[in-house]
């Protein structure tokens, strides 16, 4: 007897800590629902604008590196530029999760439904390993003929192998941690899942210099220390998400058994952030290809002005990543006033930085090429074209708030037309058909339209639905 007191007298500390990490797991989660709409925003979006704002630079530090490695800077630029095509593309199998199956967990857990989120992430686990599976094999075998596809020369089409050869290594870690992350933020943990972007930031910018100049590995070295960064990223993740202490919702080998309702529903929802995120490859296809015809020279500029869209782009996506979970709890709840409240601290913030950002950008344009490349003619080029080519990109933050939305309230159809209007419907027709008229400006001046265009249309079209979307779905006014 004695000894099973003393027993049970150890167990039972471990027991109340245990239940108490649960609680205030779930206390995590319930200020989705209750605390302070704005401060609740910044509270969960900032952080996650700090990790994007991190994964931003380490992208950018590769091509820093690069564009400044002697004698070849210029043309290996070029082939990393047209890898980005492809590696976004393969990212976007990833969407399909983060922007289908997170959301949709989160509604459930807003209903109070834990059993369904389970199983949204538990599926999520096994898309994500299929998806990775399917990626590699194809990219693999037909990469060169991919590569030239996407606007590969001669000149530039071993370095883009080089590159993308290695990166295909890490396929599993890139589709974990883009994938899983946000389920990290649906729990309201915003600072764990930044730590894990922070993590592969730091270790990429600390590899690139030492893979690339010290051991003089050029382009591979830049993707070795990216695919190291990734499974760093991909640990903490999923160290975090399969802690019964440390997550409220976590993987459950039970809940990863197929569902073909749930994976269906996710890929509905998913489908529009994976044709926001694929059809920019698509785009960079259009684009590369085009310009390859005008000189390397337009598809080095391009490279560098997709660079910079990315610091308008990525921390609204950071934004996205914070205040989803809360419209989506809240929807799930059916609270239409506090949907209301985020929405109006979402529109205010993404439009005015994204209109602050791209004039700066606009109006400096010879400042943001300098960073990425030495060389005069680099400089010139995409000084001369970076103003048209972001001159619609002004009142994008509209569309990113209103389809970010449309994601968060479950609203698959809706979202899906508009990542198509933009890309496929606007701008692949408007690249394919203005430089006949315009010549190279011609391929810039369709980003700027086609930006443009969907962004007011995106804007009308959520004004009609927003309301009827409201009042259908949730009770309280």
């Amino acid at each position: 007897m004695p000894g099973l007191l003393s027993y049970q007298g150890k167990r039972r500390p471990n027991l109340r800590s245990y239940n108490r990490n649960v609680t205030n797991n779930l206390q995590y989660e319930e200020r989705l629902g209750t605390a302070p709409m704005t401060p609740l925003v910044f509270r969960m979006a900032v952080p996650a604008v700090v990790a994007q704002l991190v994964n931003l630079l380490y992208n950018l530090v590769d091509r820093i590196y690069i564009g400044h490695i002697y004698g070849i800077g210029t043309e290996a630029l070029a082939g990393i530029g047209v890898t980005g095509s492809v590696i976004i593309l393969i990212s976007a199998f990833a969407s399909i999760v983060n922007g289908g199956a997170a959301p949709l967990a989160s509604i459930a857990l807003g209903r109070g439904d834990r059993a369904l989120a389970g199983r949204y992430l538990g599926n999520g686990v096994v898309l994500l390993l299929v998806f990775a599976a399917l990626c590699i094999l194809p990219v693999y075998i037909f990469m060169e003929p991919i590569l030239y596809a996407v606007g590969a020369s001669d000149a530039t089409i071993g370095y883009a192998c080089d590159y993308l050869s290695v990166y295909l290594l890490g396929t599993v870690f890139v589709q974990l941690s883009l994938g899983l992350n946000t389920f990290i933020y649906t729990q309201g943990r915003p600072g764990i899942a930044m730590t894990s972007v922070i993590l592969g930031a730091v270790m990429n910018i600390v590899l690139d210099p030492v893979l690339i100049f010290l051991l003089d590995m050029g382009v591979k070295g830049a993707a070795i220390a990216t695919v190291i960064s990734q499974a760093c990223s991909a640990a903490w993740v999923l160290s975090f998400l399969c802690s019964r202490r440390r997550a409220s919702l976590h993987i459950e080998l039970k809940a990863m058994r197929m569902d073909w309702k749930v994976i269906g529903a996710t890929i509905a929802l998913g489908v529009s952030p994976f044709v926001m995120a694929s059809t920019e490859s698509i785009v960079g296809f259009v684009l590369n290809g085009t310009l390859k015809h005008y000189g390397d020279i337009y598809v080095s500029a391009l490279a560098i002005m997709q660079s910079a869209m990315m610091l308008v782009s990525v921390p609204l996506s950071g934004f996205a990543q914070g205040f989803i979970p809360i419209a989506s709890y809240n929807y799930g709840r059916g609270d239409a006033s506090r949907v209301r409240s985020c929405l109006r601290v979402v529109v205010i913030t993404m439009f005015s930085f994204n209109l602050l950002v791209v004039l700066l950008m606009i109006l400096c344009p010879s400042t943001v090429a300098s960073i990425f490349s030495d060389d005069p003619e680099l400089i010139a080029t995409v000084s001369e074209a970076m103003p048209l080519f972001l001159a619609g990109m002004t009142i994008f933050g509209l569309q990113r708030a209103f389809q970010n939305m449309f994601i968060a309230l479950g609203q698959a159809r809706l979202s899906i037309f508009i990542a198509l209007l933009r890309k496929i419907i606007l701008l692949v027709p408007l690249a394919l058909t203005l430089p006949r008229l315009m010549g190279v400006r011609g391929v810039f001046a369709a980003e700027a339209i086609s930006d443009a265009t969907a962004a007011v249309c995106c804007t009308v079209l959520f004004l009609i639905m927003f309301p009827r979307i409201l009042r259908k779905n949730c009770q309280k006014p």
